[in-house]
């Protein structure tokens, strides 16, 4: 059993905590990343700067001694946990219930004609309302296929074990704040993840506490849907 409510981020009762850590990683920069091109659901490969940032992260990561690898099935995520599958030797289990945002018509346009084609939808999602971007996804609805995802895997980890995800800004982003019982409407105040970046959440005696944000680099511009 999970040892919180994913509701609220609180613990059931149980007198010791166990330690668990998830990191999120988001993906390796894409050529869509870079053109400030809505990616979503759409399947696009990394560049090679891409899979240079993987290599090098994984190997910062492969220090944590994880216990699982999950990842989503986009090629983009898929090719950034195999980095570090190729130097822990874990298997890495896909999942479409990690992918990004489906958001529709978005999908495919540059930041700048998302303003243009579709102004006022963008900037009610900005303040915070339940905005099917481009007529797909509510961010409510990302987390309610993700976060029970991301528990399924903790909860097969051993006492103070540490369990990798590889996802997208958004959906990271909507994860973290579900595990850590925030209402939606302050899922924005966590920010972005810079591409290969990772936050980590960490078991405590009262549910999931957000240890490291966006960590992993000097500080670099986050580019992708999430912004």
């Amino acid at each position: 059993m999970s040892t919180i409510d994913t509701g609220k981020g609180a613990s059931t009762g149980r007198e010791k905590h166990t330690g668990r850590k998830i990191v999120l990683w988001r993906h390796g920069q894409t050529a869509w990343n870079l053109e400030r091109r809505f990616q979503g659901s759409t399947d696009i490969e990394l560049t090679e700067a891409g899979v240079a940032q993987a290599r090098r992260a994984a190997r910062l990561l492969a220090s944590l001694q994880p216990e699982a690898i999950v990842a989503s099935d986009l090629q983009r995520a898929a090719a950034t946990a195999a980095e570090l599958a190729a130097i822990t030797g874990l298997p890495v289990e896909h999942d479409a219930a990690l992918r990004e945002t489906y958001a529709g018509a978005w999908q495919g346009l540059t930041h700048e004609e998302i303003l243009e084609k579709y102004g006022e939808q963008y900037a009610a999602w900005k303040r915070g309302e339940a905005v099917r971007r481009g007529g797909g996804e509510l961010e409510t609805e990302v987390a309610d296929r993700a976060a029970p995802l991301v528990l399924k895997h903790v909860d097969r980890l051993s006492e103070g074990g540490t369990l990798v995800v590889v996802s997208h800004g958004g959906t990271i982003r909507t994860t973290i704040g579900r595990l850590l019982g925030l209402e939606s409407f302050y899922w924005e105040g966590l920010g972005g993840l810079s591409n290969c970046c990772w936050s980590v959440l960490g078991e405590g005696a009262r549910g999931w506490r957000l240890m490291e944000h966006n960590a992993g680099t000097l500080p670099e511009p986050v580019l992708g849907d999430d912004v």
